[in-house]
């Protein structure tokens, strides 16, 4: 993958994990905040329910006091008849409160708990438990919840009671509360600012404010007791999360709309980073290209290099690498051409040094001595062959300097190899020279260039035998190909020379000579369809074949 495509890749993560990271912190920080304001809220609407109950209790159970104290109250309960009690039924109301009348019943019942008369309200009974709860606490009054008929009350119970010869006697109950319904419980919600009321028992609820209570909603559970002191049902105080789960909501979706906002936000400035990072990387990359190619005078643009940055900084270093390299480049050219120049004219002495020498010595015998005819033509005819040697090799650099190829013709190779031995036998008279070339062998080749190879390679065979040996040539037909070799006795081919052998310059362990033999004789084998190669000779020595197509 790009870098490019990392950087991007690596903002757009970051960026996006961080808001991923911080929405969800922020959510879930609204989510508790919210669940602690239910919390809060249910337990304030718990205590203002038990305000209200309380309130609610006391005006009830005082009310149901004060009328069991009043003398005609009791002188009326006192005469055991029914029917006195209801005829003073009417004027026992005008004691009670409009507030007490319009949310509470009161009625007389006597011991068993029948109903003799109604204060106020509309009682939805008429028999109530005021054997089981009054007589076991009698003369202390009972508050409570009470299940019957499958409907829940709200009772206090006041015993009202009379001396006799054997002490109090019980003659009635004052029975004061209320039904507790879903306008009761919707009451209690308005009085406790909102929160849910479930009335339940065992067979289910008997009030409720809301359909269903989910299991996410705050909530507070209390008993609610009987009036002998034991439960009868639950009630269940709770906060939705109604409007808080629709804060939520809108809060999910703000954070999903600045999510995206925020992918967006990332893309581009991820895009605008990794272009940022990326700009002079790729000029480092495209300038580090260029001088692989070997063109140095390429520099970073000044945009980049100019700049103050670390980038710029490598920029500037590296375009004072790129010049530096250039000029040594350059001076290094100028040190090569000059050697180069000496060598050549080393190795062009070198060549030349036998055939003039040859020259040189026949003349002299020729000026110097009267010598018989024959022997003078014979120096003669060495005198002119050596001239032309030099003539071809002259030519020959002169035709490798342009690109020139001479035209091939048909040659004797037994001549060739002959006229490359008598080249040498003036500087080799301490090397002898073993031919073995069939006098029918001939091939169509470029007479003057195909020589030289022979003659390279003699010349070589010959340099590495100072003192004495045989060069062997040998030809013959092989696989429908001509194949010569050339052997020596020498030290052989070193294992560092053996895959530059041919290479230009490649002149290891020489002391004459510019290295351009060899690759200039592998070019002509190569030149006239064939090959060259060298191997190692047993027990010493090198052998240097040349196979060439049959002409």
């Amino acid at each position: 993958m790009p870098l490019r495509w990392k950087i991007w890749l690596s903002v757009f993560g970051i960026v996006t994990g961080l808001f991923g990271v911080a929405g969800w912190l922020l959510q879930r920080h609204a989510v508790e905040s919210a669940t602690r304001s239910l919390e809060e809220e249910v337990t304030a609407g718990f205590q203002a329910y038990e305000s209200v109950l309380k309130a609610r209790q006391e005006m009830i159970g005082s009310a149901a006091l004060l009328l069991s104290s009043l003398p005609n109250v009791r002188a009326a309960f006192g005469t055991g008849d029914p029917a006195t009690i209801r005829d003073s039924a009417t004027e026992l109301g005008s004691y009670l409160s409009p507030a007490l009348k319009e949310s509470t019943f009161v009625l007389v019942a006597d011991p068993r708990g029948a109903t003799i008369a109604v204060l106020s309200g509309t009682p939805l009974l008429q028999k109530w438990p005021v054997e089981a709860a009054v007589v076991p606490t009698a003369p202390r009054q009972v508050s409570g919840y009470h299940v019957q008929e499958g409907m829940l009350f709200r009772l206090v119970l006041t015993p009202v009671f009379v001396d006799s010869a054997r002490g109090p006697a019980l003659i009635s109950v004052l029975v004061a509360g209320y039904p507790v319904t879903d306008t009761t419980a919707e009451s209690m919600k308005q009085s406790t600012g909102g929160s849910e009321f479930v009335f339940s028992g065992p067979n289910g609820p008997f009030a409720r404010t809301v359909g269903e209570i989910s299991p996410d909603d705050a909530r507070i559970e209390r008993d609610l007791m009987g009036l002998d002191g034991l439960p009868v049902g639950k009630l269940t105080i709770a906060r939705t999360f109604g409007a808080a789960g629709q804060r939520l909501a809108r809060l999910r979706r703000d954070l999903l709309l600045m999510w995206a906002s925020s992918l967006l936000l990332s893309l581009l400035l991820g895009y605008l980073l990794a272009n940022r990072i990326m700009a002079p990387i790729s000029e480092l990359d495209r300038a580090a290209s260029e001088l692989s190619k070997q063109h140095l005078s390429h520099r970073i643009p000044e945009r980049v290099a100019g700049s103050k940055d670390e980038f710029g900084r490598l920029a500037a270093t590296f375009n004072q690498m790129a010049g530096s390299l250039e000029d040594a480049q350059r001076e290094l050219i100028r040190h090569e051409r000059i050697s180069t120049v000496g060598r050549l004219a080393s190795s062009i002495v070198h060549d030349l040094r036998n055939p003039l020498a040859a020259i040189y010595s026949g003349a002299e015998m020729m000026v110097d001595s009267e010598l018989p005819l024959a022997h003078n033509k014979r120096l003669a005819e060495n005198i002119y062959k050596a001239s032309r040697r030099i003539l071809e090799m002259l030519r020959e650099l002169l035709d490798a300097s342009k690109g020139k190829r001479s035209e091939r013709e048909s040659c004797n190779i037994l001549d060739l190899v002959q006229a490359a031995v008598m080249s040498q036998e003036t500087v080799a008279a301490h090397i002898q020279f073993a031919v073995e070339v069939p006098e029918e062998l001939e091939a169509n080749v470029d007479r003057g260039r195909m020589e030289r190879v022979f003659v390279n390679l003699i010349a070589n065979a010959v340099e590495v035998m100072p003192n004495g040996g045989t060069v062997a040539i040998r030809a013959g037909r092989e696989n429908g190909a001509m194949h010569i070799t050339v052997a020596d006795q020498g030290p052989g081919i070193a294992k560092e020379m053996h895959d530059q052998l041919f290479q230009p310059f490649s002149s290891f362990g020489k002391k004459n000579g510019l290295g351009l033999g060899l690759a200039l004789s592998r070019e002509t084998v190569i030149d006239h369809g064939g090959e060259i190669w060298a191997t190692s000779a047993a027990p010493r020595g090198a052998v240097f074949h040349v196979r060439l197509p049959v002409g």
